[in-house]
């Protein structure tokens, strides 16, 4: 008998999307404020963004985007991507020299930039990051050349689907412990993997009408082709107002959205909620930062058993998913799971030594799966203490019940997860200590009812200055960006040290989190 064997590993992520729009040609793929665009058109559009674009860096060209959530955006996206390119996006609330840190670091041949929403910002970034980058606008603005005129202006061209499962296709940056950003790698096959664990485990309607209200820079975005592989139509909010997604929800029979906790509380506070018809809901992703058992308790008393929660990070998205069914209000323990590893990811806690731990133990969650990252970019050392053996470690400690449910009890990095953002301490305290009234500082996140986590920073001032505050907060908003600002700073004698000498952060933390419910994204 004659076995034959093959390597192939499946579609690439961009022939997923060709797929889905000639599957669909005159359905609605994208819905907004204004406007909307058929499947056909989407195709349309990434052919002429191809046409301008493909000149740069030998027709495979690395683009970064800011924007917002704009169909255009999404489109230069997959048409950068379909060249056999890579797409990095800059972070909507990052600080200007992150920003063009990032730019630096990726290599980006372009900058693509939302001009309805981020004019100033990409001012700024063509001041301080002029030179072999080109600079692009979507729509008119006083810097850059006008990509969507250049687009309607090379006429209709047939997109391209030139990719490779090799490509690069996306650096996703992340922030770090060392202070600095970090990117993770990912290539064709890894991004439709993804997809593929998405459309085998999430719950998602036959044909989704999904209302994406949070970024789609971010996870929001990771939803996109899912849906329309299944034929469904994506609405786009610029921006989250409770009023305004609960009357999108009733007008348009929603029946699918993801949101971070602190929307969800928003929607559950708004007036409006009792005066809405949300019966076209079938789910309701949630995520990335730790929810309240008792507002998730009420949000399935109020809004009905459309709960669905996610867990993954940046390095490998998604690792596990607490389903619709284990939203049982009569087994509410659950409520502070994040759920069991999805059919795609191999999970299993391991100890400092990279050993197994007994059941029921905490352990570290080191995961396999062909959607993880394959590495970061240009930082070999990170790369090789955060994938070992093969097992990428996520730096989240869980302890899981028999049933292989996961229950984190702490971030092995002291990560903070504030609004749906991640916030490393280091970062900030880095900011603190370099004011010359600080001589010690420790950010620890708290919980909060809003926010999930709040950002609180804890200073010791230098013998004989006075520590202003508000001023250190600005400070950090400037540094860092908005969602690093501390929301409280406080002035103490001393920090707790440990008997090594380092701050003890376990112990600031202890009295905030004592007693308190924490659930988990």
């Amino acid at each position: 008998m004659t076995v034959i064997t093959s390597t192939w590993e499946g579609p690439t992520a961009s022939s997923l999307v060709f797929r889905a729009l000639r599957r669909y040609p005159q359905r609605t793929a994208f819905v907004w404020e204004g406007g909307s665009l058929l499947y056909a058109e989407v195709l349309d559009w990434m052919g002429r963004f191809q046409t301008v674009l493909a000149g740069l860096a030998g027709g495979k060209p690395r683009v970064a985007l800011l924007s917002g959530n704009r169909a255009e955006a999404w489109c230069v996206e997959a048409a950068v991507q379909a060249l056999g390119g890579s797409v990095t996006w800059l972070h909507p609330m990052g600080a200007l020299q992150e920003q063009v840190a990032q730019l630096r670091d990726a290599g980006a041949d372009a900058l693509v930039v939302d001009a309805a929403m981020f004019t100033a910002r990409g001012a700024e970034l063509a001041a301080q990051a002029a030179g072999s980058l080109a600079f692009w606008t979507l729509g008119p603005a006083d810097f850059g050349r006008d990509l969507l005129a250049a687009a309607q202006a090379c006429g209709p061209t047939p997109a391209r689907d030139l990719a490779h499962p090799d490509d690069v296709i996306t650096l996703n940056y992340t922030g770090g412990t060392t202070g600095k950003s970090k990117a993770a790698v990912r290539r064709q096959r890894a991004h439709a993997a993804m997809w593929r664990a998405i459309l085998a485990d999430f719950e998602l309607p036959a044909t989704p009408r999904y209302l994406a209200a949070a970024p789609i820079s971010h996870v929001a975005g990771t939803k996109i082709v899912p849906v329309l592989l299944r034929g469904g139509t994506v609405h786009l909010m610029q921006r989250f107002e409770p009023a305004r997604f609960l009357a999108t929800v009733e007008r348009e029979r929603i029946n699918m959205s993801l949101l971070v906790p602190t929307m969800i509380y928003a929607l559950l506070d708004d007036p409006d909620m009792g005066r809405r018809d949300l019966s076209s809901l079938e789910l309701l992703l949630y995520g990335a930062s730790p929810m309240s058992p008792t507002r998730l308790r009420e949000g399935i008393e109020r809004i009905g058993p459309v709960f669905s929660q996610l867990y993954g990070q940046t390095e490998c998205y998604p690792i596990s998913l607490l389903g619709k069914s284990d939203h049982d209000l009569a087994r509410h323990g659950l409520f502070a799971s994040c759920g069991a590893p999805v059919s795609a990811t191999e999970v299993c806690l391991l100890d400092d030594e990279g050993r197994p731990v007994p059941a029921g133990e905490p352990g570290e969650i080191c995961v396999r799966a062909p959607h993880a990252m394959e590495a970061y970019w240009q930082q070999d050392s990170l790369t090789q203490v955060t994938l070992v053996n093969g097992w990428l470690h996520t730096g989240d400690v869980a302890r899981a019940d028999p049933n292989g449910h996961l229950f984190i009890v702490d971030r092995k990095k002291d990560m903070i997860v504030s609004g749906g953002f991640n916030v490393y301490p280091r970062e900030v305290e880095d900011v603190l200590t370099a004011d010359a009234s600080v001589a010690m500082a420790a950010v620890i996140g708290v919980p909060d009812a809003r926010w999930g986590e709040a950002v609180i920073a804890v200073v010791v001032a230098r013998p004989g200055a006075t520590v202003d505050c508000e001023r250190l907060t600005q400070q950090v908003q400037q540094a860092k960006g908005a969602q690093h600002a501390p929301k409280r700073v406080e002035v103490v004698d001393a920090l707790p040290l440990t008997a090594l000498g380092k701050v003890d952060k376990k112990a600031l933390r202890a009295p905030y989190w004592a007693g308190a419910e924490r659930g988990v994204a």
